[in-house]
């Protein structure tokens, strides 16, 4: 077993490597082009399965947002054409693909009380796409996926007695042990981008504490952090506080630049 996972561990590290936007090294088996690809094609499917919200005020209000975040990307994405689609969905969320692609259900927007709040989210997502997550991600299954293939493969070769539970047992260890904890990493990183990117466009950042008090009160059954894809709100608000004196500093410098937005319900 210690053998499978340092061809894992070798394999991985073998393999296309990068550096997010807060310096930590990731796993990237897949090219820009072939992320937009994907991204693209995932987009016009669920505008295909998912009723989308038409009502011109709601959409012009979530657009406004998303441009002024859209302005202060790096310039290899700022300079993309990016479609912004409200969907009619009650769950309370959004989302952004690689390709250019942002969708906001209308349930957000019960949650998200104002432009800041609902900066801070679209933020987050956005924050996603340039720290390439989706690519580490769908990288990151390919590697378990093979790990888990040539481990049964060992298993069956050498008739290893109990080799059904052993592999029950590496794949919920794979899950617990690296799928899930890489969400977390990738949901906090992400927060930390969106906090800086909402700060650069102008918003007031302490609405990104605000957004995750409400998404708190809305989550009182949750299960244990060690089990989730995404940590507990309260550890969110401690790590956005813990960067909100350099992201106001941000926004003050922003506003003094021009940066204003106003985007009005």
């Amino acid at each position: 077993m210690k053998k499978l996972v340092l061809a894992i561990a070798v394999a991985a590290t073998l393999a296309g490597c990068k550096t997010s936007p807060t310096g930590r090294t990731q796993l990237a088996l897949y090219s820009e082009q072939q992320m937009d690809q994907m991204g693209v094609a995932s987009f016009e499917q669920m505008k295909q399965e998912q009723k989308v919200d038409t009502d011109a005020k709601t959409n012009r209000y979530v657009k406004c947002i998303a441009n002024a975040l859209i302005a202060q990307l790096p310039a290899n994405y700022a300079n993309q054409q990016w479609e912004v689609v409200v969907f009619e969905d009650d769950s309370a969320n959004a989302f952004a693909l690689p390709g250019g692609k942002i969708g906001v259900h209308t349930g957000i927007l019960k949650v998200a009380e104002n432009q800041d709040q609902l900066a801070a989210v679209m933020g987050h997502e956005v924050g996603h796409v340039i720290a390439e997550h989706a690519n580490e991600r769908v990288s990151q299954n390919s590697v378990l996926q093979f790990g888990l293939q040539a481990g049964a493969a060992v298993l069956e070769m050498n008739n290893i007695e109990y080799r059904n539970a052993i592999m029950q047992g590496l794949g919920l260890g794979a899950q617990y042990g690296v799928a899930l904890p890489f969400s977390r990493s990738h949901e906090s990183e992400a927060d930390v981008i969106g906090l800086d990117l909402m700060a650069k466009a102008g918003f007031n950042p302490e609405g990104s504490v605000a957004l995750w008090q409400n998404m708190a009160k809305m989550s009182e059954q949750r299960p244990p952090e060690f089990m989730s894809t995404h940590p507990a709100p309260e550890n969110r608000i401690k790590q956005l506080q813990a960067n909100m004196i350099t992201a106001q500093t941000t926004a003050n410098k922003a506003r003094a630049g021009g940066f204003t937005p106003s985007c009005k319900r």
